[in-house]
């Protein structure tokens, strides 16, 4: 038999896991906190599940995530209908949510998104992420699309290849006379310092073990920068190597400032566009330039 997920107790658990806690969920409502705790705990009882971590703040189970996903989705089908139907406030711009890795954003992910037609108005909200852990945001239901690592898509969710991002091992100069000169590669550079956007980042790693045939990864100095433009400036100023995207390392490599240390073993990753499977204009649009810009600059 079909359950019903009554749409005032959906509304209000996404409003309680937005707000953090159940009273400032009732403010946003304008209802009582008790009122709050009913709805959804008969929301609960309707599902057969705990949907809500009683934490401060509060956190959804994975059962939690997926009616808070259905609930975004609920969101933005309702605006895009009032907006088809001219029912929108003067001026309202149509909210895009998308996590995007850091390299992305610096590279080609902006441009993507200047091609997007400005009518209807949207306000873009991005999310920056690494690339395997994007799709974690779109499965909590915290965006509604991503570029992601990963090709298998998230339950409610289409896939499709963007292209793959090059990587190339680099370091400055001084650096490599100063780290890299007394021995074999793999060798030098697992113990020579290394830069990592933060501690998740294991591309550094990837690539020396590719060299040692799976031995261990890079050395155990690890200067941590936590944005795209830093972690090449860092490489460039002799903190560390690392693994530079090919499209930052261009005008660095061609002046001397950076060195290729490996210049016949490119990183590839591979990168996929996710999104809802939701009939949205604003969303459509959106996927469309960042396929285009892709297609454009990624390689295949």
């Amino acid at each position: 038999m079909m359950i019903d997920l009554p749409l005032e107790q959906v509304r209000t658990l996404l409003a309680v896991v937005d707000e953090g806690t159940f009273d400032a969920a009732a403010a946003v409502l304008h209802v009582t906190p008790s009122a709050v705790s009913q709805r959804v705990k008969a929301l609960e009882q309707r599902t057969g599940r705990v949907l809500l971590l009683r934490t401060k703040p509060v956190r959804p189970t994975e059962s939690g995530e997926i009616v808070v996903r259905f609930a975004r989705q609920l969101a933005r089908l309702e605006r895009d209908t009032r907006s088809e139907l001219g029912m929108s406030g003067s001026g309202e711009p149509t909210r895009v949510t998308v996590a995007v890795n850091a390299d992305s954003l610096a590279t080609w992910f902006l441009p993507a998104l200047s091609r997007v037609p400005r009518d209807p108005q949207l306000c873009f909200e991005l999310h920056r992420e690494d690339e395997t852990r994007t799709a974690e945001l779109l499965r909590e239901g915290l965006v509604m699309a991503a570029v992601t690592s990963s090709p298998e898509a998230v339950t409610g969710c289409s896939v499709r290849a963007l292209g793959t991002m090059r990587y190339l091992a680099a370091a400055s100069p001084d650096f490599v006379a100063r780290h890299l000169e007394d021995g074999p590669l793999g060798e030098t550079l697992a113990r020579a310092p290394v830069m990592a956007f933060d501690r998740s980042d294991d591309l550094q790693d990837t690539f020396v073990r590719g060299l040692r045939r799976g031995a261990s990864g890079a050395g155990p100095v690890r200067h941590a920068v936590p944005t795209s433009e830093g972690f090449v400036a860092a490489v460039a100023a002799g903190f560390g190597w690392g693994m530079v995207p090919e499209a930052q390392a261009g005008d660095l490599l061609r002046t001397g400032r950076l060195v290729p240390l490996a210049p016949g073993r490119p990183l590839d990753v591979p990168l996929y566009w996710q999104q809802w499977k939701l009939d949205s204009p604003a969303l459509a649009a959106v996927a469309e330039a960042v396929a285009q810009e892709a297609a454009r600059t990624l390689r295949r």
